[in-house]
């Protein structure tokens, strides 16, 4: 019941409301950041802000796709479900693949899968003076266009005075956090130095999903006049537990914890204990920003990304012949399978340069850049161990090895005019170019031989008109452009399924409203895409979602938000997504048992996982060094394909979290707050991401069958955590 009523009372106000959690205030002082792609008011765009202030109240534990979930038209998904380890984020129903991430302006996504694994940079938003989400496509950027949003982020600045910091949290499931932050402040009014270390673990709430994974962050800030120079490393390593398998309907009742990956016998509930992913990642960058004229400033920036790992499995019942190896005869039987530990390796290198030139003087401000980077990835994998295997088994026996290499190019030119002090209208423009060959063998084919080129123009246009200084109305047009990722090569068996690159028109429009206890915006969008990747409810063997091409889809929708501060101790930020996500005349390729295709005739329906509401709503209470708040979210049904059956989707979801700390000082000790967060304060029961597996069950009566599976959440759970500042 009290679900019902608190749901209620949020739906009430947010049709009042608007833009709440975009209200927190960022301020970017003189940084050597390469920030041409942020957005500010004079952007005709949706976005909003998380200032460092707000990243530290939330930041105990949980991965960032956690901590911006409640940022209008956001889904936060976790495969161990406590948001720690393996997590992904969803915006406007799009997947990670389609979300640009860059820190500094520089990118982080994946050239081939297009994805960010956050876990490879646990506890980043430490060292993270603010984080701005952008809906839509955005402004031009570096790396993979941008078909749902942007998440910018940009590291801490250099701080004037020295400082060290300790934060340690610990609860439910044996999770634990530790980070400790040291800075020298300026010396001689030329550098400053600041470093991080951090350490977390959880055994996860879902049976053997645990997580270790340690970081780091370093920078060293030059000043001198208009010249501020940056030197960065971070990285980190992560050893967590498969939990990239779902469990069925019926084990979210009678076993919600269970995790199929490493089972060996079920019988005897046996399992394999090395079933992990092992990944280690580190980063370079050097970044510069030169004042040249009251009018003229330059930013550059050189990066370096190495990363290495592997993840090691046990698989039953193998085809021997996949592995490249021979059968055998056993009690004079042949035995064309048997159960093997394999193990499947990266190593990769990104590199490159980038750069933006800014005019800004009387009504203009034009900013013209360009970057380009390359990026090397060796793929192999190796056979440890089979189950009585007669004959010659040679150490790490390597079954397949390909390398793909990606040279991706870019130059924009955007500009911004005020025709009038209270009208700014706005272009950018974007040429984008992408070389991207494959050259091996791969665990999917016995020749993967791939060499694409891409040539891309993205234009956008818009303008903003500040009715009032507390009155915006803005519009915009834009198109992005996108190429496939290494497994939408790889999951093509035939050239009838060659996958497609992606153009996408985006409309948007919206008004902001800024008052001093009152805020309020609404954003309204249609995004109509031509042959946009969706996926398609199956799963690969490693937990990666499969996509296919769709020829005609569109998203639209509206996003209120707002806030309202009736006293200085009380505030309340809301915001609603209403969407209707659609593809047009659909056609389902299905297979059978022997794994023979078939189509299926769907028509109009609805785009897998892009629930037609999201809601989020947060109660925020301050009075001296207490701070309190209660944040919800309601997230609405989801389809696990694009069949739209009932059977095969998450059910609809309400969950809240309270949140509880004080703030004290006391001799020798800046400041000091101890707190508290209650997770799923209801216990709801509910799964944030699964697949269908619908597949053609009997081909004469064209009877389809399914076997869903599921990721459970946990119940609710607690993190205590202290933070002192000296």
């Amino acid at each position: 019941m009290k679900k019902f009523v608190l749901a209620g009372c949020c739906a009430a106000a947010t049709a009042v409301s608007a833009q709440g959690v975009d209200t927190i205030r960022v301020n970017i002082l003189g940084e050597a950041q390469v920030v041409t792609n942020r957005a500010t008011k004079k952007s005709p765009i949706a976005y909003s802000n998380l200032d460092k202030a707000a990243l530290e109240r939330i930041n105990h534990g949980q991965d960032i796709p956690f901590l911006l979930s409640t940022l209008p038209s956001v889904v936060a998904t976790s495969d161990a479900g406590t948001g720690i380890g393996y997590t992904n984020i969803r915006v406007r129903g799009t997947d990670g693949t389609r979300i640009n991430i860059t820190n500094n302006g520089i990118p982080l996504n994946d050239p081939e899968s297009h994805v960010f694994y956050w876990v490879d940079v646990p506890d980043f938003a430490s060292s993270l003076q603010d984080i701005q989400l952008q809906r839509g496509v955005g402004t031009s950027t570096n790396g993979a266009g941008a078909f749902g949003a942007s998440i910018n982020m940009l590291t801490d600045k250099a701080s004037l005075l020295p400082y060290a910091s300790v934060n340690a949290s610990y609860g439910s499931f044996n999770t634990t956090k530790n980070t400790l932050k040291v800075g020298t402040g300026r010396l001689n009014h030329r550098w400053a130095f600041d470093a991080r270390v951090s350490y977390l673990a959880s055994d996860g709430y879902r049976d053997r999903s645990s997580a270790q994974m340690g970081s780091y962050f370093t920078q060293g800030t030059y000043f001198n006049g208009g010249t501020m120079l940056k030197l960065i490393a971070y990285g980190g390593k992560e050893k967590t537990y498969h939990a990239w398998d779902g469990i069925s309907r019926e084990q979210l009742s009678t076993h919600r914890t269970y995790n199929p990956n490493g089972l060996i016998d079920k019988k005897l509930n046996l399992f394999y204990d090395d079933q992990n992913d092992i990944y280690f990642q580190q980063h370079a960058q050097a970044l510069l920003t030169q004042k040249l004229s009251p009018a003229w400033s330059l930013s550059a920036a050189l990066h370096y990304t190495y990363g290495e790992g592997y993840y090691e499995e046990y698989k039953k019942n193998r085809k021997l012949t996949e592995y490249g190896l021979a059968s055998y005869t056993l009690d004079a039987i042949e035995q064309k399978k048997s159960d093997l530990i394999r193990r499947k390796h990266l190593q990769n290198h990104f590199y490159g340069g980038l750069f933006s030139l800014n005019y800004k003087e009387g009504a203009w401000d034009v900013t013209g850049g360009a970057g380009l980077n390359n990026f090397e990835n060796d793929h192999f994998g190796n056979v440890l161990w089979v189950k009585n295997y007669v004959g010659n088994l040679r150490p790490n026996h390597e079954y397949y090895r390909n390398k793909g290499e990606k040279l991706d190019g870019n130059v924009y030119l955007r500009a911004h005019y005020a025709v009038l002090p209270t009208v700014n209208l706005f272009a950018d423009v974007q040429y984008r170019f992408i070389d991207y060959r494959i050259n091996g063998t791969s665990d999917k084919r016995p020749v993967l031989d791939i060499d694409k080129k891409f040539h891309f123009f993205n234009p956008k246009f818009g303008g903003v008109w500040n009715i009032r200084p507390d009155h915006r109305v803005y519009a915009s047009f834009s198109v992005a452009r996108r190429e496939p990722t290494r497994n939408s090569y790889q999951e093509s068996y035939s050239p009838d399924h060659s996958p497609k690159s992606e153009r996408l028109f985006d409309y948007e429009a919206g008004y902001t409203y800024t008052g001093r206890t009152f805020e309020a915006a609404v954003n309204g969008y249609w995004m109509q895409y031509k042959n946009q990747f969706v996926l398609n409810g199956r799963y690969n063997e490693i937990g990666e979602a499969v996509v296919e091409n769709v020829a005609d889809s569109h998203r639209a929708g509206i996003e209120l938000s707002g806030a309202w501060l009736p006293c200085p101790f009380f505030r309340w930020d809301a915001n609603l997504t209403l969407s209707a996500n659609r593809i047009k005349d659909y056609t389902a390729y299905l297979y059978d048992g022997d794994y023979n295709e078939y189509t299926h005739h769907i028509g109009d329906t609805d785009i897998s996982f892009s629930p037609s509401t999201t809601f989020n709503n947060r109660f925020t209470f301050n009075h001296g060094g207490f701070s309190a708040s209660l944040t919800s979210q309601y997230v609405g049904r989801q389809y696990l394909d694009n069949m739209k059956m009932r059977e095969n989707s998450l059910d609809a979801y309400f969950v809240s979290h309270l949140n509880a700390s004080y703030t004290f000082c006391f001799r020798g000790v800046k400041e000091m707050t101890v707190g508290a967060t209650v997770y799923n304060l209801f216990n709801e029961k509910y799964e944030t991401n699964g697949y269908s597996q619908t597949y053609m069950a009997d081909p004469a009566t064209r009877t389809l069958g399914s076997d869903p599976r599921f990721y459970p959440m946990a119940g609710t759970n607690f993190l205590v955590n202290i933070g002192v500042k000296f």
